[in-house]
């Protein structure tokens, strides 16, 4: 059977032959990946979202790779000279992004991601060691490369450290916004306005009155999001299959997360219950649920700030925004918020991503939650986006941010007392 074509890269127009259970496959010489990796894309690939579109998934599954290959040299299980080749070659991991081409999404409880980088690290420390691409001697993918784990330890450990990597861009944005908003609360803080209830005239204010809102809201969405990311410290890797760790010895399961929160540089404990971790997602889908309320709250204040600079003859006009492109095809010289409404359609994009991961944590079964991938490539979508929108409102609307002075006075002036 040859899958050369769209599903999988090609290389060059040379082609070695691999075998399994099934049958032969034909790769692209030079390929890293192997059969299994091959067929995963011919029969699991539907969304064109490759592992190696996510260098944080990649650079988790090879610490994680590391730790075990290390442990299991401790543990006695691999020779030196292997686990050593392992390491090296899972240090380079990252380095290889195109040799991972299978989809995020698909089926099988993450099966296809954890063969492609066993493939992929076989392949490279066997080279290492002298030997050649697809021929899996002396490193093989699963006697060696998967000693001691399973899919479901492996990659539901790896997903979680992608995710704390992934989230410090998106804490270090959401910072720098509340800063600029609040510095721009301050900044206009005695300017008179009028408040609205209901979208209607209400009381005089300020214009900072709203804009503190906006701060409080941004800091306390910031500390409930750091709260969400503390599960994520808790490593499942030594559970193998189900938690109960069978089919690694005490000895590797004693040392392998001790061992990689060395290597990772975090702050990891085992798991309290590996098999709670393995079966059930709700780590994530509470993560999940703080990210869509982080998405709320950027909605309101995108669609207050678009609001407020309705205009200008026939709106609010009360805010002005920076001008950063043409607004319009069709009117010359119409300025959009189009910063704002991109940060909006990044909110909805994420509650969308927030209802697959709440789906992905509904459907967990028995022993495994094997749609613990799709739920942890969601949640992942979702804070590269959030954290991508951010940097860009905060350099590209908020920075900018001005008040239209005489319309706040205007409006005000036209408010009255409670009674």
């Amino acid at each position: 059977m040859s899958l050369r074509g769209e599903s999988v890269p090609s290389m060059t127009a040379a082609v070695r032959v691999e075998r399994d259970a099934l049958g032969a496959v034909d790769l692209p010489a030079d390929a890293l990946y192997g059969v299994q990796t091959a067929r995963a894309l011919q029969n699991l690939s539907f969304s064109g979202k490759r592992l190696g579109s996510c260098p944080a998934y990649v650079g988790g599954l090879a610490v994680v790779k590391r730790a075990a290959a290390r442990a299991n040299r401790e543990a006695g299980v691999l020779a030196a000279k292997i686990a050593d080749a392992i390491e090296a070659a899972a240090a380079d991991a990252t380095q290889h992004l195109d040799q991972f081409p299978v989809d995020l999404l698909g089926g099988g409880g993450s099966i296809a991601i954890n063969m492609n980088v066993n493939e992929v690290l076989a392949n490279l420390a066997s080279e290492r060691l002298g030997g050649r691409r697809g021929a899996y001697e002396p490193v093989h993918p699963l006697q060696h490369v998967n000693a001691s784990q399973s899919t479901a330890d492996v990659c539901h450990t790896a997903v979680r450290l992608a995710l704390l990597e992934q989230a410090e861009p998106l804490a270090a944005a959401l910072e720098t916004a509340t800063r600029t908003l609040a510095a721009k609360a301050a900044a206009f803080a005695s300017i008179p306005t009028l408040s609205r209830t209901c979208l209607q005239d209400a009381l005089p204010t300020t214009v900072g009155v709203l804009l503190d809102g906006h701060v409080a809201l941004l800091r306390r969405r910031a500390g409930e999001l750091a709260r969400g990311l503390t599960p994520l410290h808790a490593a499942a890797l030594g559970g193998t299959v189900i938690g109960t760790g069978d089919g690694a010895p005490p000895a590797y399961r004693e040392r392998v997360v001790p061992i990689l929160a060395d290597l990772s540089g975090r702050h990891l404990t085992p798991a309290a219950s590996a098999p709670d971790a393995l079966q059930n997602g709700d780590d994530l889908a509470a993560l999940s649920a703080q990210l869509a309320l982080l998405a709320h709250a950027l909605i309101k204040i995108a669609q207050d700030l678009r609001l407020l600079a309705s205009g200008p003859n026939g709106g609010l006009g009360e805010l002005t925004l920076p001008n950063v492109q043409a607004g319009s095809s069709f009117f010359a010289g119409k300025s959009n918020p189009v910063v704002p409404e991109t940060l909006m359609q990044c909110g909805f994009q994420v509650l969308g991503c927030d209802r697959a991961v709440q789906a992905a944590a509904a459907h967990a079964e028995l022993h495994l939650n094997v749609f613990d991938g799709l739920a942890a490539a969601n949640v992942l979508d979702a804070v590269a986006m959030l954290a991508a929108a951010l940097v860009r409102a905060e350099a590209h609307c908020l920075r900018g941010l001005e008040v239209n002075e005489a319309r706040c006075r205007e409006l005000a002036a036209k408010g009255s007392a409670p009674r």
